[in-house]
């Protein structure tokens, strides 16, 4: 058994779960990612994967869609999780910040940084 799992968050649809105890600094994932140039966004924006996306790129000016587990972690403002661009390898990874115990979903914040309280795109409930 792997060290995550999808299921419903009962708040958010779908999210990311331990399947086991994990401690402190750990990368609990790596996920590969798909990169879309700025001129392709007027495409992406008008499907379900808008909701998905990372910006991404020296600037931000792309947008990356995460495969495996890193587009379906939920957003927090109290955070267990977070994630560096690894722009090299085009790829995400993610990493605990504070212990988390089996069947604790994982999550993120939206805004990248984990003590960022900036408002999002939709109502954050926390």
């Amino acid at each position: 058994m792997g060290l995550l799992c999808i299921k419903d968050s009962g708040k958010y649809g779908r999210g990311i779960y331990a399947t086991r105890d994990i401690k402190t600094g750990k990368c609990i994932e790596v996920s590969p990612v798909i990169v879309s140039p700025p001129t392709e966004w007027k495409y992406l924006k008008k499907t379900v994967l808008s909701e998905y996306y990372f910006t991404w790129g020296e600037n931000y000016e792309h947008k990356a869609l995460a495969l495996g587990y890193g587009s379906l972690f939920n957003h927090s403002y109290t955070p267990n999780a977070t994630f560096v661009y690894k722009l090299d390898i085009l790829s995400i990874a993610f990493f605990t910040i504070s212990d988390i115990k089996k069947g604790e979903e994982i999550t993120i914040n939206y805004n990248w940084y984990p003590e960022d309280k900036s408002p999002l795109w939709f109502d954050v409930i926390d």
